[in-house]
């Protein structure tokens, strides 16, 4: 979706909690609002306004919602279209905006993949495993952090994304480490509000290399890109983006002369 803002605004990062509620009151009234009270995934997460800077009246934004969940995904685009056509402006806490455009994108996984985050990746390490990976604390989760066992953060993340491939293609396969290049970023701290209380969400942002996937692995890695790695996805963590094979990349930019 692209996006043209209507008065000048601070860029929030708190940004979560209202995207997700404006992506959340367009699914009222049809089949997908009830799926938020059920158990398991709700495959599907989002993008943060980009470019994620300050607005002035006039500027362009782009938001992308992603799902592996077809059906899903053009009844979001049906909905955004409508709004497109409005003469009412869009609110998304204060930014306000009309929107210009929405298309879909198509995503794919080769057999060589680069995977790198675009919104941070959250995973929550249970009390009942602190003895596993040595971490000392009261608190019922702890948010996985760099001075925590590495070895926590690559298995959750694999469980994570092999229980999502499960119940979306109904399949029972058992979990295994999916994860074979890793180059850490950093840590942030993201504020969201649940229930009116804000809410401090530490995750960690990643570039993901793998080399000679199967078929079965490129399918679980693109369910990932598309719903999102890790946790709390619909309230847009875990959002990911391919990068094109750099050889590629490189042809795509030269002229067509020089292609051919």
């Amino acid at each position: 979706m692209k996006f043209r803002t209507l008065k000048d605004c601070a860029y929030d990062l708190k940004y979560y909690s209202k995207v997700r509620g404006f992506l959340y009151g367009l699914q009222q009234g049809s089949k997908y609002f009830n799926r938020h009270d059920n158990t398991g995934y709700k495959l599907y997460t989002f993008s943060n306004p980009l470019p994620p800077k300050d607005m002035r009246q006039g500027d362009m934004r782009t938001l992308i919602v992603s799902s592996p969940d077809t059906d899903f995904m053009y009844y979001m685009y049906g909905k955004l279209s409508a709004l497109s056509h409005s003469p009412n402006p869009v609110n998304i806490g204060e930014m306000q905006f009309e929107i210009e455009s929405v298309n879909f994108l198509k995503t794919f996984v080769n057999d060589n993949a680069t995977l790198i985050t675009g919104t941070p990746i959250v995973m929550r390490i249970p009390k009942e495993r602190y003895g596993e990976y040595g971490i000392v604390s009261r608190r019922p989760y702890e948010y996985w952090r760099p001075e925590y066992d590495f070895n926590a953060f690559v298995k959750q993340l694999s469980d994570n994304l092999i229980k999502k491939y499960n119940q979306y293609y109904r399949r029972k396969i058992e979990s295994r480490n999916l994860f074979e290049m890793f180059k850490f970023k950093k840590s942030v701290c993201a504020h969201r509000i649940e229930n009116g209380i804000e809410v401090k969400t530490i995750g960690t942002l990643w570039e993901f290399t793998f080399s000679h996937l199967s078929p079965e692995q490129k399918r679980i890695l693109w369910l990932g890109l598309e719903s999102g790695l890790g946790e709390l996805n619909s309230s847009g963590f875990g959002f990911m983006n391919v990068v094109k094979n750099r050889a590629v990349a490189e042809r795509e930019r030269l002229p067509a002369a020089a292609r051919a």
